[in-house]
This record gives structure tokens, C-alpha cells and sequence, in this order.
């Protein structure tokens, strides 16, 4: 089990202010809320990548790692085990020689993937103003300002 993943889910009591409304700060602070192991998973850059090729495809383990730049074969498989462990991702084995793993999202993993659409279409809409800052922020911090 992941160090500091909890067996049982936990209820973030406390969380929400005297109106019964969340607190936004609140979910951050508490490491043994299951609301934040949650948004520590999807929102790590290795499981959105997974969770955006998997949508409506079945791909294989090869196929994934092919297509995510950057991600060694050690980080996919605990990715894929972690998603497959919060029921995002189903593992399919078919018994052949060699065995031949495939991965598609399951039905909640799907709902998922509408978000992550909407934060990568936030993203396109937003790049050039992100980019534009970005340089802004780098030329001020090279004059020294």
C-alpha cells in the first residue's frame, strides 16, 4: 500500500464552515483526508495523460508508454495500478503467449475525463496569455526588478 494512503476512507470533518459550506482551504491541510489523496491522484500529470488517451479506446501498456513522452516504464505501471486501484482504470489480461494487457477506462474513470477535457480546453483557450506572462515574469527577473 502507498505510504500515507489510508485502508478506510476518512470523512474530512471539519472541513466545512459554520454555513455548512466548504471550506477551500481546508481540504489541503488535512493529509489523512480522502479528499485530498483524491485530487493528489487524478491531478498528478501521469494519470491525467493515461486518463486523456484511454478515453473511448482500449490501448495496451506499449501503447501508453509510446505515447506519453517522457514517462519511464516503473512510473506507468504505478500509475496504471494506482488508477486501476481507485477504479478509474480497468486491467484486462488475455491469456495468451505473451500475455497481452490492455487498459480502458471504466465508467467512473469516464466521468473523470470530462473534466480533465475542460481543464485542457481552459488550457488552449489560455496558452498565449500564459505564455505571455511567462516571459513578462522572465524579463522582470532578469533585470532584477
Amino acid at each position: 500500500m502507498e505510504e500515507g494512503t489510508l485502508k478506510e476512507p476518512s470523512h474530512c470533518a471539519g472541513t466545512y464552515g459554520d454555513a455548512g459550506d466548504p471550506d477551500p482551504f481546508q481540504w489541503d491541510t488535512r493529509e489523512d483526508c480522502e479528499v485530498r489523496q483524491i485530487l493528489d491522484r487524478v491531478a498528478d500529470k501521469w494519470s491525467l495523460l493515461v486518463i486523456a488517451l484511454l478515453d473511448r479506446r482500449v490501448l495496451r501498456f506499449t501503447e501508453l508508454k509510446r505515447e506519453i513522452d517522457g514517462v519511464s516504464q516503473r512510473m506507468l505501471t504505478v500509475t496504471l495500478r494506482q488508477l486501476e486501484r481507485d477504479g478509474l482504470v480497468k486491467r484486462t489480461v488475455h491469456p495468451t503467449i505473451p500475455p497481452r494487457v490492455e487498459y480502458e477506462l471504466t465508467a467512473l474513470g469516464g466521468t473523470l475525463h470530462t473534466t480533465i477535457r475542460s481543464l485542457v480546453t481552459w488550457t488552449e483557450q489560455h496558452q498565449n496569455e500564459i505564455a505571455a506572462a511567462r516571459e513578462a515574469y522572465d524579463a522582470k527577473e532578469a533585470v532584477g526588478v
